[in-house]
């Protein structure tokens, strides 16, 4: 599948001395060192279900791993990342009848939508861009692998994975059993279906329904489950074992959980993930920002009102990656002040130090992805008088290489 075009990155000055980046694994509750192996880092960040694209939920969880992988690259790392597409499942289905139209032309018309706020946003995009229709044999033989290895069975032809085959099932969200099953039920799961051995269990691949699409198997025409779309995709592309699995924070459980558990009983290979990285919701009114409460704000249409995508980006890099937030229009109007007073201070004929500045930016991506520290760090270069003739030309990369905003 087509993503979108890169933007130029630019080559920053090397660091005084290393830095080590630090990122919070939500399996070990903490912060822990991200040292990809041979300089080679492997992400895999879930993508949209296309058919309604691209809220600022959406937004803020893609600027974060975009943040990772400019990190990344400024360690001087080679940056091999997947990001899918679910271009089938039930809400597209939903979607596609609701409104009279084919799911195909719904899943490409908001992937498109998507793909031009990414480039909006001026977001890197990944190494691969793998809509789930593509990848059905790849699924498919996913599913047989795991069927080949006993840990799976069938509930009335549909195939299901045996959470009890995963040795370390929980291991990423910490979960007591109640809340697995409440959040199974809310978040696409199927706990109370009669016939499965462990209400946790996970669909691995449904059998064609009446008048719904299907894709052919060694198991019958019909379609995957979620969680092994993903699985599949970042064994195939990523190997065993893998740097991040990122995404919001509602997919740490159950679709984190059940994907890394399918990986693991696939490969054997432990964890799936060095690193289970979430971010934060973004909400709406004192509600949660989602398709269910029809409480979104999109990106493309704050654009089509004349508003600068930098001057978003800013306003959701304002907020650590992690934590929960509401958004208001202050919040953008912040942003745009912000851009207006960065451009100005760049337009100088000199400033203070741009060395110490983009040390300081450094230091505050590298610890956990701060980005409200690292522009907090910029508005005080911005604010403040200096003799460095070279500064505003660095710091103008400086921001566009790390920060994503071009001046």
């Amino acid at each position: 599948m087509r993503s979108w075009p890169a933007v130029d990155v630019p080559r920053l000055p090397p660091p005084g001395s290393p830095l080590t980046l630090q990122v919070h694994d939500t399996s070990r509750g903490g912060k822990v060192e991200l040292s990809p192996e041979e300089g080679v880092a492997r992400l895999y960040v879930c993508g949209i279900t296309p058919y309604d694209a691209t809220h600022l939920g959406h937004a803020a969880t893609y600027l974060a791993f975009d943040t990772l992988v400019r990190v990344w690259h400024d360690q001087g790392h080679e940056v091999r990342y997947v990001q899918n597409v679910t271009d089938i499942d039930d809400p597209l289905l939903e979607r596609a009848a609701r409104d009279g139209v084919r799911w195909e032309d719904v899943a490409e018309r908001e992937t498109e939508l998507f793909r031009s706020d990414m480039a909006a946003l001026r977001v890197l995009p990944p190494t691969w861009y793998v809509g789930a229709v593509e990848a059905m044999d790849e699924i498919a033989a996913m599913v047989g692998r795991l069927q080949a290895l006993g840990a799976t069975y069938a509930v009335d032809g549909d195939l299901y994975f045996s959470v009890a085959a995963a040795e370390r099932f929980g291991s990423v969200s910490h979960l007591g059993h109640e809340e697995m099953l409440r959040l199974s039920a809310e978040r696409g799961g199927d706990p109370d279906r009669p016939g499965k051995k462990d209400p946790l269990d996970s669909l691995l691949w449904m059998q064609q329904r009446a008048g719904e699409p299907g894709w052919p198997s060694a198991f019958g025409p019909g379609r995957p489950g979620w969680h092994v779309e993903c699985t599949a995709m970042a064994l195939n592309r990523l190997g065993d074992r893998i740097d991040v699995q990122g995404g919001g924070s509602d997919l740490a459980f159950p679709h984190h959980e059940l994907s890394a558990a399918e990986a693991e009983v696939a490969t054997g290979a432990t964890p799936f993930a060095r690193a289970y990285v979430h971010a934060g919701m973004v909400g709406l009114d004192g509600e949660k920002m989602s398709k269910s409460l029809g409480n979104l704000v999109f990106v493309s249409r704050l654009v089509a009102a004349g508003h600068e995508p930098g001057a978003l980006r800013l306003a959701l890099l304002a907020r650590h990656y992690r934590q929960d937030r509401m958004w208001t229009d202050a919040e953008l109007t912040a942003g745009e002040e912000r851009l207006a007073r960065w451009r100005a201070g760049v337009a100088r004929e000199s400033g203070p130090s741009g060395d110490a500045l983009l040390t300081a930016v450094r230091e505050a991506l590298y610890d956990d992805l701060d980005t409200p520290v690292a522009l907090a760090a910029v508005d005080a270069w911005c604010a403040t008088d200096g003799a460095d003739a070279d500064a505003p030309a660095l710091v103008t990369q400086l921001v566009d290489a790390l920060l994503g905003v071009a001046l």
